[in-house]
């Protein structure tokens, strides 16, 4: 599985560019606004659902509701592919304006859609198109702005600098949480299923002008095309890079959308109140973003397939205690705790993972190849995970079918981990960036 071709980094003359907390902070917006929006629409999965899908049967409307979300992620390929690859030809600053751009649009038709009852099957067909923009938006978005956090960071840093992009994934999903308790809590639940699901994503909409500002004034980083050049034997690298990275994304990718899925899982399966719900997802935001910068802090310190493998199997011997201990305590404490204490282990594994992943494609593809490797794999897993675990509720009818979900798909994930060879601290020394 391995190779003895290199890829030398190619030297631009010029030392990475240095940004200022706002300008990070802007590159890191789109992703975190793409899954604030993403995410907004999973913790209101039923109100929406009862909203553009009415049905006698409440788990019906749930499912079509699950299903349109699903949906959202078959553009994600294509938005990758034709951002990412114009994120390569014409640089990195354009292309992740032109997402966030996209992803403004959607997040504002969302909250202004009207619902079945005032416009009929024209709401649900519209509601599905909006969810197809977001999806090529949110696709578009991963690889251009991972690409450019690299790119900008110290070698050393380069663990770090990336858990920055998780980390405010998180933080952006917290924000979400903290709007849908504050919803939760201050309406009635007739209200919040009658229009104040939709106050989550106007505020969504309020950050995208200031993110749209700061990001055109960003340095760019990318360079001649022809600088990074691959050396006989990258090809077969490359190949073997794309299967392993595949399951590496789909793994973590099912692990943090069962994690989200607590919310809804709380209310079908757990029956508990939507408050209580929403602080399931807090647990998990908070936590998470504290593995972020663990995962990223570690893997400069230690390596990335040591921390990425340590994480692992803590989780595989945790998941299904935790859900078993939620399904016998029922308090909302337990939900917090289980949740919180996987998010937080499941972010220690992911920062390396994109890490890996990202420094390894040479840069004039990079952006590209890291959005469709990223798309393809959140399309094909990360799109299905909610509706599979409901499935699987309904068909086993055992609520800790997520739990085994979640485990079956980590144990893969751990598999292509151990068959990476680890090359840290070569690629912090700046001597490759391809796998080997």
């Amino acid at each position: 599985m391995t190779s003895n071709c290199r890829v030398q980094v190619p030297a631009t003359g010029v030392d990475p560019p240095t940004l200022t907390a706002l300008q990070l902070g802007a590159v890191c917006a789109g992703n975190a606004l793409a899954f604030y929006d993403f995410l907004t629409f999973s913790f209101f999965a039923i109100q929406i659902g009862n909203a553009y899908f009415p049905n006698a049967d409440p788990s019906s409307s749930l499912l079509w509701s699950l299903g349109t979300f699903a949906i959202g992620f078959i553009t994600r390929p294509l938005g990758a592919l034709v951002i990412g690859t114009y994120g390569d030809r014409r640089g990195r600053k354009p292309a992740m304006l032109l997402s966030f751009a996209l992803m403004g649009v959607a997040m504002l038709g969302m909250a202004a859609l009207p619902s079945y009852g005032q416009i009929g099957p024209l709401a649900p067909v519209l509601l599905v198109t909006l969810r197809l923009v977001q999806g090529f938006a949110l696709g578009g978005e991963v690889g251009p702005s991972t690409a450019y956090l690299l790119e900008v960071a110290p070698r050393h840093r380069r663990g770090l600098f990336v858990a920055l992009q998780n980390g405010t994934q998180h933080v952006a999903i917290f924000v979400a949480g903290l709007v849908g308790w504050c919803v939760a809590t201050l309406l009635s639940p007739s209200e919040v299923g009658a229009w104040g699901w939709r106050i989550a994503f106007a505020v969504g909409v309020l950050i995208v002008p200031v993110g749209l500002a700061i990001r055109r004034h960003l340095p760019e980083t990318l360079p001649d095309p022809q600088q990074a050049t691959l050396v006989p034997g990258a090809a077969k690298t490359a190949r073997l890079l794309i299967p392993i990275s595949f399951v590496l994304l789909g793994a973590t990718t099912i692990v943090t959308y069962v994690l989200y899925y607590m919310t809804t899982y709380a209310q079908d399966s757990l029956h508990m109140g939507i408050s209580a719900a929403f602080g399931a997802t807090l647990a998990v935001a908070t936590c998470s973003i504290g593995g972020a910068l663990t995962g990223g802090l570690l893997a400069d310190r230690f390596g990335r397939k040591p921390v990425m493998l340590a994480a692992a199997g803590a989780m595989l011997v945790l998941v299904v205690p935790a859900f078993s201990w939620v399904l016998r305590e029922h308090s909302a404490f337990a939900l917090y705790v289980a949740t919180g204490t996987l998010g937080f282990l499941a972010e220690v594994v992911s920062v390396p993972v994109v890490v890996t992943i990202t420094e390894r494609l040479p840069r004039n593809i990079r952006s590209r190849t890291l959005g469709v490797l990223y798309a393809v794999a959140i399309a094909a897993c990360g799109g299905s995970t909610q509706y599979v675990v409901k499935r699987l509720i309904d068909a086993t009818e055992s609520a800790l079918a997520p739990a085994w979900y979640f485990a079956v798909a980590l144990a893969l994930g751990a598999l292509a981990m151990a068959l990476l060879r680890e090359r840290w601290p070569e690629a912090d020394r700046g001597l490759i960036t391809e796998a080997q």
